[in-house]
């Protein structure tokens, strides 16, 4: 394969910021017209035994998966068993929340764009509980697994979700949470109309159809095949980042439609000619082209230049083209899809650690594409003026409700964010909206206030709500 002219600037780029943040393993491959133009791994699959990536080598993917949760739906609404405006509990009736909630109105739809108005709880970290406590590494991350008894099913989940007392953040299809359990349950949905369980719809009538014969929920499936990467976690030891091998996959039997699927490049570069082509991959159809259209339309507003559609990000102006992605991230991967349809280009970027700068590896290569230096960023944001005595309002602790917490402080005289034991600088871009950059991702942080003017919640990159301790 002869490699494009815009490779050996994209390639040093990348090597610069992998080595910078300490990346075992990088996989990057684009196809032109479904044809593989481009391919290079960065770095090693498994860094002991020094073995190289390739096209094939399988890798997890991550909230990708979301994507082919919401394919999975659209195939059955394109077959009539189901409508996306359908409310929830037509498919699952037992679905309630405490407190009297009403989850009448509440669809599909709201699901699948996380406009539900549940918050995002604590229940993933409880499904993943089993292969997290066989894991060292489980202690370096955030997720809560000891307050409660793991969540092995849906009947689990469903039951755990009703058992919460917390209060919806608003009325369906006004306020977004990114809600990994609302997905777990389109799982759910999924097998209750097909009669299939998830993972087996998935692999009938998106992975086999579309030629995907190294893509699985557990590596187990993969049997003696050798070409897997290694999980690697991240811990600050002594002030220093350090990456190290952590082979344990976590899974959440309850959950999978939210962030499960493993996938290779290659592998991954044919499912994306689902959205490139309208809901071809080659001559098999997969998806109608009026689904597709329903998936990749901007359905709510994340941020100025970015919209979520059905499981994947719509910018409709990202370095001067349309860009569809999504992200995928949890320990041991972060990954990249993203398509361009005007340009026939789409692309994967599989990582083996979450640590690795994603948005910084999607910019370069869309750069590179567009003829731009490497490092142009994607958005800028004008400076703001605010007045350093209103700063001291944005102080304070912020969780989820999943239980992920962040803090804001003022240091010599800025706001600066801590979380997962960074500090990071939050520059005032707009009133009550700040910019910072985590792992390569430029991003709007912003606060929401009361009507008395105090601030309650922070929202990052219009997905994540976090909110406001109150102090007692």
């Amino acid at each position: 394969m002869t490699k494009p002219e815009w490779t050996k600037s994209f390639e040093e780029y990348m090597k610069k910021i992998t080595e910078a943040a300490k990346v075992p393993g990088t996989s990057v491959g684009l196809a032109k017209e479904g044809e593989l133009l481009y391919h290079q791994g960065f770095g090693y699959r498994d860094v002991e035994t020094k073995a190289g990536i390739t096209p094939d080598t399988v890798f997890g993917i991550g909230s990708i998966t979301k994507s082919f949760t919401c394919v999975a739906i659209m195939q059955l609404q394109d077959a009539g068993k189901l409508s996306v405006h359908d409310p929830i509990v037509k498919y699952l009736p037992e679905f309630r929340l405490k407190g009297g909630n009403s989850v009448e109105n509440i669809t599909i739809h709201h699901f699948m764009t996380h406009s539900s108005g549940v918050p995002a709880l604590p229940s993933l970290g409880y499904a993943m509980k089993r292969t997290m406590l066989d894991d060292p590494a489980a202690s370096e991350v955030e997720y809560d697994i000891h307050s409660h008894e793991s969540i092995d099913t849906y009947a689990d989940l469903l039951d755990y979700i009703a058992s919460v007392d917390f209060e919806l953040l608003g009325p369906p299809g006004t306020e977004l949470s990114y809600n990994n359990d609302a997905y777990g349950l389109l799982g759910l949905v999924i097998e209750r109309v097909s009669g299939q369980p998830y993972e087996l719809y998935v692999k009938k009538h998106i992975l086999e159809p579309a030629g995907m014969k190294h893509s699985v929920f557990l590596v187990e499936e993969l049997g003696d095949y050798a070409d897997l990467a290694t999980c690697y976690a991240n811990r600050v030891t002594d002030g220093a980042h350090e990456v190290y091998a952590a082979p344990i996959w976590w899974d959440a039997p309850a959950m999978r439609a939210a962030g499960f699927l493993k996938a290779s490049v290659r592998d991954m570069l044919k499912y994306t000619e689902i959205f490139r082509t309208d809901g071809l991959v080659g001559k098999e159809r997969i998806l109608s082209a009026k689904s597709v259209e329903q998936m990749i339309s901007p359905h709510v507003k994340l941020n100025t230049n970015q919209y979520y559609g059905y499981g994947l990000i719509i910018h409709p102006n990202y370095h001067g083209i349309r860009l569809i992605e999504h992200t995928g991230g949890i320990k041991g991967v972060a990954a990249q899809m993203f398509i361009t349809k005007e340009t026939g280009i789409t692309a994967m970027i599989l990582n083996n650690t979450l640590s690795a700068p994603i948005g910084a590896m999607l910019s370069g290569v869309v750069c590179s594409l567009q003829s731009l230096p490497v490092d142009t960023p994607p958005y800028t944001y004008p400076d703001y003026d605010i007045r350093v005595d209103h700063l001291p309002e944005y102080v304070g602790k912020y969780k989820t409700h999943a239980g992920i917490g962040m803090s804001v402080e003022v240091e010599e005289g800025k706001l600066v964010l801590t979380m997962s034991k960074a500090k990071l600088p939050l520059r005032a871009v707009e009133k009550d909206g700040f910019a910072l950059n985590v792992n390569g991702n430029s991003n709007v942080l912003r606060f929401t206030r009361d009507p008395q003017g105090n601030v309650t919640r922070m929202n990052m990159g219009g997905l994540i709500q976090l909110v406001k301790e109150k102090v007692v």
